[in-house]
């Protein structure tokens, strides 16, 4: 950001400026003395609040054909008009999501993700195109079989061209409150066809070739034998893959400054391809300028096979700027529904119970399939199941997201024969057949998805086991005076005498299928699960109101029943430094505390805060750090997150 000094006779009002992202604050100075340089700590985004959304992933080509002509692509033995091989292209294009996006919006999608759009090569290998969109030749191109057939050329300069298929799926996207979410691969570009390997495009100029490195834009060490030397996972090839130098600062200016060109064109979210495989400084590099470039872009990175107790991907999810896709959690769910495990439910809450682990659990994208593994119906094909998987994942912490069709329980079964390589890729990846509103699964992601942006305490809230068997899950979500009451019963009908419930007294009807439920002290007394059952109960209180709404995360702090976390600082939503009048935020984990601090009569300042911990029946603990500074926008939402350093007692 640029900031200019003040006037002689100025106010000691300055105004900060960043052209590049059209932000403009109003800061007021430090100090008032004349011709003083400003020198202020500060940060200042503008949050796109992800918790909320609802996110559907789609492979393009396998979605919808909305333009045929361009079908044939560049290359037309690589497209089967008959969708019988399963490596070929099969016609989905842009123009089909465009045509669908009203289908996607009544299901209550309000993210959709959609695999690496960039141009690819045009070539089999090992009988596989690049229908998945992960061979990258240009990043800096679309993939001419996904947008119209005459929008693009090698003549001219794509990035000029502002009014193609892609643009207006941003646009249609816009018009209708919904995100784009751009997959992108920064670890490696394309695999050995015919002898060409890593022959890497700007915007039509060839600027890299893995067989003929002269500039060292590549890795050169082979295929990674060992997956756990986590140099070779760094350094050495995946699959044959040409893996790019990340020590080189041109390759590293050229993939950021093509990302940087799709988010100029609209792109509000980035889902990052085998983050594992690049040390985490690159994308700590990345990521800040990715950010500094669009303050207010959503990042998530896939850490394949993530869990809780890898401390490589836990330090990856807390250090690197992005959040990552939750395998552990989804591995849990598959195993109790998908594959009836003994543990059952348990297995789902052992990870949870490990959620302290995370700055930022709340953000972690949650799944039950993808594109990388088999489909939860391969699993087990009883719809039921399926239903429950979807309600867990849509009530539980984390950001909910669907594999395409899912909705209308799509799936195929070829070549499963109930082994862990039967059936995942690419079989896992049919042609979207049907789009039934009326579809059951349907009508519950659109329920649970308006719930989600209804109900705080889902989208940000903390999580509470209340009943807790193999086949019986029963958890209440707690934000501020909103909670929502989850009841989940995989097994065979059941009552329970009594179970917790933390509703309000009175009667409550269930979200998905209007049963009544009678509270009384918080409680329910012999509460009826069907087979197979879920019941999901909501209760909304106030929302926190304000003209900025600042969103604070403080993480590493350990506290004790009694303890309670409080912002305080030198204006009057802090308390003036009065502790007694500091902001208490909410208990999420043991761990991390969350809050929404609403300011009116500070907006446009700089200000100085540090948190503090009230302690029942003790002197209070403050942060032993000078004060943190920041400048409240003028309007908005902005996040905080912090590091709790260590305390001193008053």
């Amino acid at each position: 950001m640029v900031s200019t000094p003040p006037s002689q006779g100025s106010s000691g009002q300055y105004e900060v400026a960043d052209p590049q992202n059209k932000v403009e604050l109003l800061v007021v100075a430090e100090s008032k003395q004349e011709d003083t340089e400003l020198n202020l700590e500060f940060l200042y985004t503008r949050d796109i609040e992800f918790r909320q959304e609802t996110i559907y992933f789609i492979i393009v080509d396998r979605f919808c054909d909305g333009e045929e002509d361009n079908n044939e692509g560049p290359n037309s033995e690589l497209y089967d008009p008959e969708q019988k091989d399963w490596g070929r292209y099969w016609g989905g294009d842009l123009q089909g999501v465009i045509d669908k996006l009203d289908y996607l919006k009544n299901m209550g999608v309000t993210a959709v993700w959609l695999n690496p759009l960039f141009e690819q090569v045009e070539a089999l290998f090992v009988s596989q195109a690049a229908i998945h969109g992960y061979w990258t030749k240009d990043f800096k191109r679309i993939n001419p079989r996904l947008i119209g057939k005459d929008e693009e050329s090698s003549l001219n300069k794509t990035q000029d061209t502002r009014n193609t298929t892609f643009d207006r799926l941003i646009d249609e996207l816009h018009k209708r409150q919904m995100k784009l979410v751009l997959d992108i691969v920064c670890n490696h570009s394309n695999p050995d066809f015919s002898g060409k390997k890593g022959e890497l495009y700007d915007d039509g100029v060839k600027i890299a070739d893995f067989n003929n490195d002269v500039n060292d834009w590549y890795h050169h060490y082979g295929q990674v034998t060992n997956w756990e030397d986590e140099w070779q996972v760094q350094n050495c090839e995946l699959s044959g893959l040409a893996t790019f130098n990340e020590n080189n600062p041109e390759y590293r200016e050229y993939i950021k400054s093509a990302i940087k060109q799709w988010l100029d064109r609209g792109v509000d979210a980035l889902r990052v391809d085998t983050v594992k495989h690049m040390p985490i400084w690159f994308w700590q590099e990345f990521n800040a300028d990715i950010i500094k470039h669009k303050p207010d872009v959503f990042i998530m990175g896939e850490w394949i096979y993530s869990n809780p107790q890898e401390d490589l991907s836990v330090e990856f999810a807390n250090e690197s700027g992005m959040t990552i896709l939750d395998f552990g959690f989804a591995t849990a769910i598959r195993l109790a529904l998908g594959q009836y495990a003994p543990e059952g439910f348990h297995l789902v809450q052992d990870v949870l119970n490990l959620d302290h682990r995370y700055y930022g659990a709340t953000e972690l994208i949650t799944f039950v399939d993808n594109h990388d593994m088999h489909r939860f119906q391969t699993l087990n094909s009883n719809p039921e199941l399926l239903r429950l998987a979807i309600v867990v994942i849509m009530t539980s912490r984390g950001i909910p997201c669907i594999f395409y069709g899912t909705e209308q329980y799509l799936h195929n079964d070829t070549n499963w024969d109930n082994n862990p390589y039967g059936n995942n890729d690419p079989y896992n990846r049919p042609m979207m057949e049907k789009w039934d509103t009326h579809a059951p699964l349907y009508r519950d992601i659109r329920l649970l998805s308006g719930l989600r942006r209804l109900n705080p305490s889902i989208s940000m809230g903390s999580q509470w086991q209340k009943y807790l068997t193999p086949d019986i899950y029963c958890y209440v979500r707690r934000y501020r005076e909103s909670c929502c009451f989850v009841a989940i019963n995989r097994g065979e009908s059941v009552t329970l005498d009594t179970v917790e419930t933390e509703l309000p007294n009175g009667e409550h009807t269930c979200i998905l299928t209007r049963r009544k439920f009678e509270v009384q002290d918080g409680k329910m007394q012999n509460l009826q699960l069907e087979a197979r059952d879920a019941i999901v109960l909501s209760h909304v209180g106030e929302r926190v109101k304000g003209q900025t709404i600042v969103r604070v995360q403080l993480n590493s702090v350990e506290t004790k029943p009694g303890e309670i976390v409080v912002v305080m600082g030198d204006c009057p939503e802090l308390g003036n430094w009065d502790i007694a009048k500091a902001f208490p935020l909410e208990y999420i984990n043991t761990s991390t505390w969350f809050g929404e601090i609403p300011f009116n009569e500070s907006v446009g300042k700089l200000i100085s805060y540090k948190y503090a911990m009230w302690r029942e029946g003790k002197s209070p603990l403050r942060e032993n750090l000078v004060a943190r500074r920041w400048v409240i926008a003028n309007e908005g939402t902005v996040k905080w997150r912090d590091k709790w350093a260590s305390g001193r007692e008053s």
